[in-house]
């Protein structure tokens, strides 16, 4: 069955939900209207002419958000305006999330409409949230909810004696985000080199028909003061990671994911462990060059108060691949990665003056691809409204094609201020 699901899911997401938002507001019992104000300005520290632009974010954005609760059903609405002068001078909205929550029979709840949605037990690691994520955001210093993009779902959640189970169905397949030549430039396997400006990158997405839709579930369950969460999702790989040679362009590949995952009290802290196996349901063998191969992967982590006001946290993930001598025998091009591919990162926040001003910082490192992704950030609340946010972004990488190596002339400074209502 074929049809325009595009259409249909505009017209969910705006006409529907948006009426959803007035009879809320008439039947609830409590309304709530919450947003912020918000100025973004960012600047890249190498000078080149791959970008139309050497700015990394210049932006105006203002955002509203309505709730409203009536009996057993909860209404929720994020709605951005930005005025955005990084290329040139556009206007632009975007509804993040406005969905209707209803409980029944207090044991089942459903989640319908456009929403954020997150699992797993990494910290800005993913193995088994393969939700769709927004690195263009992340790059460029917005705050950090902008990490993930919204999907248009309907979830659903059964609570158990036995444990809660979790169904999420994307009826159009969501990709992640990320640079596409307009705002930051790319390593670009083809050419061999870092690229960027017009055109612009794309790839197409999968066919608008049900069974190129998502699904993923979670069954999650506490275990004293260990939570044991198992994970499976059918869908695509979210990064253009396939190329088709007939058409000479990249493509999102098939792929289906089992996980599970262990998080609790560890040594005075936090410590989770987490283990997937992504199937490349169109590479199976690994003898097809153009499709990734299948995976396993595996993360450790552990987070601590080291001192008053003082905390950090280490991770370690591994990546193995299988049919490793088959894509030796098969890889096209110069860009070959390693068998197990390693990445460590840590977290260190400290605080100051009762919490007012923040300094963070995170930093990813790849032993095995030999490349680096450093953020760190200022922060400032002023008072209870206003915050002053001074950040950065360095990428640095021995290899172009690395995971990293790949926004090597991205680098960038920004500063932002908030005004929340």
């Amino acid at each position: 069955m074929r049809f325009n699901m595009n259409i249909t899911l505009r017209l969910f997401a705006t006409q529907f939900i948006i009426s959803l938002l007035f009879a809320s507001g008439l039947m609830a019992d409590q309304v709530t209207l919450s947003g912020f104000a918000q100025g973004l300005f960012g600047g890249k520290l190498q000078q080149h002419k791959l970008t139309p632009s050497d700015y990394s974010a210049s932006e105006f954005r203002l955002q509203m958000r309505l709730e409203s609760h009536a009996g057993d059903a909860d209404f929720f609405s994020k709605v951005d305006f930005v005025y955005d002068n990084v290329t040139q001078p556009k206007d632009q909205w975007e509804l993040r999330e406005a969905y209707l929550k209803y409980t029944l029979f207090k044991r089942l709840d459903f989640k319908v409409g456009r929403q954020i949605l997150t699992w797993g037990t990494g910290d800005l690691i993913f193995i088994n949230d393969l939700f769709a994520k927004d690195y263009e955001s992340f790059f460029s210093g917005r705050d950090d909810e902008y990490l993930k993009a919204p999907q248009t779902a309907i979830r659903s959640e059964l609570y158990t004696k036995a444990g809660t189970l979790s169904l999420v169905w994307t009826p159009q397949f969501t990709p992640n985000r990320i640079p596409n030549g307009e705002r930051f430039s790319y390593y670009n396997p083809m050419v061999g080199d870092f690229v960027g400006g017009p055109p612009f990158f794309s790839a197409p997405l999968p066919a608008e028909r049900w069974k190129n839709s998502e699904l993923a579930a979670r069954y999650q369950k506490g275990l004293g003061k260990v939570t044991l969460e198992l994970y499976a999702y059918r869908g695509f790989y979210k990064n253009p990671l396939g190329f088709n040679p007939a058409l000479m362009v990249p493509y999102y590949p098939k792929l289906s994911a089992y996980g599970g995952s262990l998080r609790g009290q560890l040594a005075g802290g936090i410590g989770w462990i987490e283990g997937g196996y992504y199937d490349s349901r169109e590479d199976r063998k690994g003898t097809n060059p153009m499709i990734p191969n299948s995976s396993v992967l595996g993360l450790a982590g552990f987070e601590r108060q080291v001192a008053t006001d003082l905390t950090a946290n280490l991770q370690y993930q591994a990546e193995y691949m299988e049919h490793y001598k088959d894509y030796e025998k098969t890889l096209v091009g110069p860009d070959k990665r390693d068998k197990v591919r390693s990445l460590i990162t840590s977290r260190i926040t400290r605080n100051f003056r009762m919490e007012t001003i923040q300094l963070s910082s995170f930093v990813f490192w790849s032993p095995s691809d030999q490349d680096v992704y450093y953020r760190f950030a200022l922060v400032y609340k002023y008072n209870d409204a206003v915050t002053l946010t001074a950040g950065g972004n360095i990428f640095d990488g021995k290899k172009k094609f690395t995971d990293f190596g790949a926004f090597a002339l991205n680098d960038n400074l920004y500063a932002k201020m908030t005004y929340g209502f």
